[in-house]
């Protein structure tokens, strides 16, 4: 927006730029983010598997699962499937493309059901403290006495091994974790001076918890949602790997499973899925560690 001011010798034409626009004006925490190479470099590695994962109809239309060629063709040999073809002559890289699909759609929705789980119950537990909070820590203890992949195998086991199922087996044996930290995190904030002006001016709790409180405990589980995601991305490739998962999925487990059984004469049918597993992984994992320099006041050294 241009505006002319008066002077000696004429007028002067100078620009107003909003402040939104500006560098300097960016959130301390955005700036601190954006200014992470390892986390923006996470960042674009995990835009990069999203958008093949979203583009995977497109880009490879048909079933992955489908026999399209000369089986062990390796990767360059034909020009139609640059990461070769396996024992059964299925396009490798339509594979991985789909089991993109499979991971960060089981990862996130998993989550998800950890997150409504774990925070509900984090949150009434330190809120309220008292006898309510001895029953849900508890309860949180009954789950965390079962390893969290017995827990999934035995309910994929007992269920119906599909996707959606898949995401709510591990969503329910992920939960404590979160659990635990939105409890700390309310223990901690409930003697907050906001929250003692809050109660003072007639607040109810349902408020208390949803405006005052968990909006202060959001960084810690924002950080811990990108660790819990790569972990659940883990624990699906081993599902399938064991031939536990979707069978009308391809999954980046499944194929480094069936790929295992050549290693020796065609080891990309393993290491190119493993390859896409360690890169997705990865990408989260930096993710967090940009995320908690960056939300972490205590991390980055200065006040946020």
């Amino acid at each position: 927006m241009k505006q002319t001011l008066p002077a000696k010798g004429g007028n002067i034409d100078i620009t107003l730029v909003p402040s939104a626009v500006i560098p300097g004006r960016l959130s301390p925490r955005l700036r601190t983010f954006l200014g992470n190479p390892t986390g923006m470099a996470g960042s674009l590695l995990l835009l990069m598997f999203t958008a093949l994962a979203l583009l995977a109809p497109m880009l490879f239309p048909g079933d992955p699962l489908d026999m399209v060629a000369q089986p062990f063709l390796w990767p360059g040999q034909d020009g139609h499937f640059p990461f070769g073809t396996d024992s059964l002559g299925r396009d490798v890289a339509a594979g991985i493309v789909h089991g993109a699909q499979v991971s960060l759609q089981i990862g996130f929705a998993s989550v998800a059901i950890s997150l409504l789980i774990g925070t509900l119950t984090g949150a009434i537990a330190g809120y309220f403290g008292g006898y309510i909070d001895g029953i849900l820590v508890r309860i949180t203890e009954l789950f965390q006495t079962f390893p969290s992949f017995l827990l999934v195998v035995v309910l994929v086991a007992i269920g119906q091994p599909s996707v959606n199922f898949i995401s709510l087996a591990i969503g329910i044996a992920s939960w404590p974790t979160i659990a635990r930290l939105v409890r700390a995190e309310f223990r901690l904030l409930r003697t907050s001076d906001f929250v003692l002006a809050a109660r003072s001016q007639g607040y109810s709790h349902r408020r208390i918890i949803l405006q005052e409180i968990l909006p202060n405990a959001l960084p810690a589980i924002i950080v811990t949602t990108s660790v819990m995601v790569a972990s659940a991305i883990l624990m699906e490739s081993a599902l399938a790997f064991l031939g536990f998962g979707d069978p009308n999925r391809v999954s980046w487990g499944s194929m480094i499973g069936e790929g295992r059984e050549s290693l020796r004469s065609a080891w990309y049918l393993a290491a190119l899925p493993g390859a896409a597993l360690v890169a997705t992984v990865l990408s989260l994992n930096l993710v967090g560690d940009a995320l908690n320099d960056a939300l972490n006041p205590r991390a980055t050294g200065r006040s946020l």
